[in-house]
């Protein structure tokens, strides 16, 4: 059966399958095994070993096909205004976000702190600790980093609600 999915669809379907497969195997692990007591009468939970394995079968057969749908279209759908894949520009949104972290700490030292507990012992002396680069441009840094972060998501979001691939399931 052909289905046409947003990206944003696909990945709502696909936690849906995985809830649905974590489901199941917490089910199975309450009831393909009971305790019985000498004296008792058997009543085994209900479990059935091969509709649970056929299902979760099919749960993964068709993450494995709409999830490979999904990597192709984000490999061939070109963000709008943009030269990137989304594919891309996931990997681009990535970098960007660990170089924002490192900015982030950056931006925030002071071009002289006090170091504390550096006196010495018989001297008293103050140490200070300087900063080795230009803060106002960790901070203008940041800010041209931040702004593409946005902008990217801002594309993704769009391209995500609005561009459609279809999938075989």
């Amino acid at each position: 059966m052909e289905t046409t999915f947003t990206s944003a669809a696909a990945n709502k379907y696909l936690r849906k399958l995985e809830d649905e497969k974590y489901h199941l195997t917490c089910q199975e692990n309450e009831t393909c095994t009971y305790v019985l007591a000498i004296d008792e009468e058997p009543c085994p939970p209900d479990y059935d070993y091969a509709a649970t394995t056929q299902r979760i079968t099919e749960i993964d057969a068709e993450v494995l096909k709409l999830r490979h749908a999904l990597h192709q279209f984000n490999a061939r759908t070109m963000l709008p205004n943009s030269d990137m894949t989304i594919d891309e520009a996931l990997v681009a949104m990535a970098q960007l976000s660990v170089m924002a972290r490192r900015l982030q700490v950056l931006r925030s030292y002071q071009p002289r702190s006090r170091v504390d507990g550096a006196y010495r012992s018989s001297r008293n002396i103050v140490e200070y600790r300087y900063a080795n680069y230009d803060i106002a441009a960790a901070e203008a840094d940041y800010q041209r980093v931040t702004e593409q972060i946005a902008d990217l998501q801002l594309k993704l979001d769009l391209v995500n609600q609005t561009e459609t691939f279809t999938v075989n399931l």
